[in-house]
């Protein structure tokens, strides 16, 4: 019988492969959880980079009469990061809904499927940092579903005060290098839910440096971008 340990450790293999195939700058890296962390200490890939998403610009056509409104219109409607068309690894961009993209990526016999969104806001916004993620994933082969992950963007105080406020609920994070997971895997299933009826999730961390940070993720989509990564995932 294969345990739940060995399953991670043969999951991080194949995910390793996988994603040092394909862009250059999308590459997910294999990253080992401290020894605090309540899961198994096999070690978890997750992307440490990926490609910066394009931007489009909303266009709002003016009427001759109306052109103050339209311009007013046009203000509002702000130009959102379109998803990019290529993932981590290569993975491909299904479709997206809101600030979600679905994307899958395959290797051999083994497939990926995940929802991921960027941060809308960062905090404080004087502080450089590269790009960070958001995304649940799904890999059958071994086994898994509805893991929580973040890219941080930046390097976090390993095991420091980290955690992921999400409507009235918070859970818990556990840091590693520049990526971040939900310290009790238990609680996946229960921050999944408490995301597909929330708005935000704001995620708060403190870096090498001792910095605290803030990112804000908005979950418009997220339900839709989830069902439909998870149907991917299954067939």
């Amino acid at each position: 019988m294969i345990t739940a340990s060995l399953q991670r450790g043969i999951a991080a293999g194949i995910l390793s492969a996988i994603f040092a195939i394909g862009t250059g700058s999308a590459v997910l890296a294999q990253s080992q959880r401290g020894q605090q962390s309540t899961r198994p200490a096999a070690a978890k890939p997750a992307p440490t980079a990926m490609p910066k998403p394009a931007t489009t610009t909303r266009t709002n056509a003016a009427k001759p009469a109306a052109a103050g409104a339209a311009a007013g219109a046009a203000a509002a409607s702000a130009a959102r990061p379109a998803q990019a068309a290529t993932g981590p690894g290569g993975a491909s961009l299904l479709t997206s809904y809101g600030d979600w993209g679905v994307y899958t990526a395959q290797t051999g016999r083994s497939k990926i499927c995940y929802a991921l969104s960027q941060p809308k806001d960062r905090l404080p916004k004087n502080v450089n940092r590269d790009p960070a993620y958001l995304f649940v994933s799904f890999r059958p082969a071994e086994n898994v579903k509805n893991e929580v992950a973040l890219v941080l963007g930046f390097a976090a105080k390993e095991n420091g005060p980290a955690e992921a406020a999400i409507g009235n609920a918070s859970y818990a994070l556990i840091t590693k290098t520049t990526n971040a997971w939900l310290k009790n895997p238990a609680e996946e299933g229960q921050a999944i839910a408490t995301m597909a009826r929330s708005g935000t999730v704001t995620v708060k961390m403190q870096s090498a440096r001792g910095s605290s940070l803030t990112d804000r993720y908005s979950l418009t989509g997220f339900g839709k971008a989830l069902e439909h990564a998870r149907k991917e995932c299954a067939s």
